[in-house]
C-alpha cells in the first residue's frame, strides 16, 4: 500500500531542517548565546548578535504532518554545540497546522520523540541509529533518514533508508525519501508474539 509511513523519521539539524551549522556559523558569523526568541514569533529565533535560526519553509507543516501520521519524528546530529541546538529546539515556535484557525503554536522540541544530539563531527552517524533502535526497539528496515551529508549514507549498512536533502528539506525531498523508502519495503513485516524485529 503506498501511503504506509515508516515507523520512524529521522532528520539531521544542520542544513537539513536549518540553513546553517549551529556550532560554526549563522550568515558571516558564529552563533552566539543567549538564544531568545522575541515574544511570540513564529519559526525564528534570534543569537546574541540578531542573527536568525529559523527552519526552512516548509519543515514546519512537515512536521504536523509527520505527527499526525504517528510516525515517531528523531533528530539525530552531529555538532560540538549540542545545548545551542537542543535550546534552539525549545525556542523555536511551529505555527498551527494549515488550515487549524484554533490551534496554538507548538514548541519545536515537542515534536521530536527522540533526540540524539552530541558532539563527534568526524564520527559515523550509525552510533546515533544504535541508540535509536535501543530505545525505540523499531527495527532498522522501517527508519527512514534525512541528511545533507552524503558520507551519512553509510547508516545503510544497518538496513536504514538513507535520502540526501540537496537544499533543505522540503515536501518534495519528504516524498523523496517515503518513495525510495516504500520501494525497498513495499510489504510491512508482521512482528510475532516473541517480539522479532527483524534486527
Amino acid at each position: 500500500m503506498t501511503t504506509r509511513m515508516p515507523k520512524l523519521i529521522a532528520f539531521d539539524l544542520d542544513y537539513t531542517l536549518w540553513a546553517l551549522w549551529i556550532d560554526t556559523h549563522c550568515l558571516h558569523a558564529p552563533v552566539s548565546a543567549p538564544l531568545r526568541r522575541e515574544g511570540n514569533t513564529l519559526n525564528q529565533v534570534l543569537d546574541r548578535y540578531n542573527n536568525k535560526i529559523e527552519f526552512y519553509r516548509e519543515v514546519p507543516q512537515i512536521l504536523h504532518r509527520l505527527r499526525a501520521a504517528d510516525v515517531t519524528i528523531a533528530a539525530c546530529s552531529r555538532t560540538s554545540a549540542p545545548d545551542l541546538a537542543r535550546r534552539a529546539l525549545q525556542l523555536l515556535l511551529v505555527p498551527p497546522r494549515a488550515g487549524e484557525n484554533h490551534g496554538s503554536p507548538t514548541p519545536a522540541i515537542e515534536f521530536f520523540d527522540q533526540m540524539e544530539i552530541y558532539p563527534g563531527r568526524h564520527s559515523s552517524k550509525i552510533a546515533h541509529f544504535k541508540k535509536l533502535h535501543q530505545k525505540t526497539g523499531l527495527p532498522y528496515s522501517e527508519m527512514l533518514f534525512f541528511d545533507d551529508e552524503h558520507r551519512n549514507k553509510e547508516v545503510e549498512a544497518l538496513g536504514v533508508t538513507f535520502c540526501l536533502v540537496l537544499h533543505g528539506t522540503d515536501e518534495r525531498t519528504l516524498e523523496a525519501g517515503l518513495a525510495e523508502w516504500r520501494k525497498r519495503h513495499p510489504v510491512e513485516v508482521v512482528e510475532d508474539a516473541a517480539g522479532d524485529s527483524g534486527q
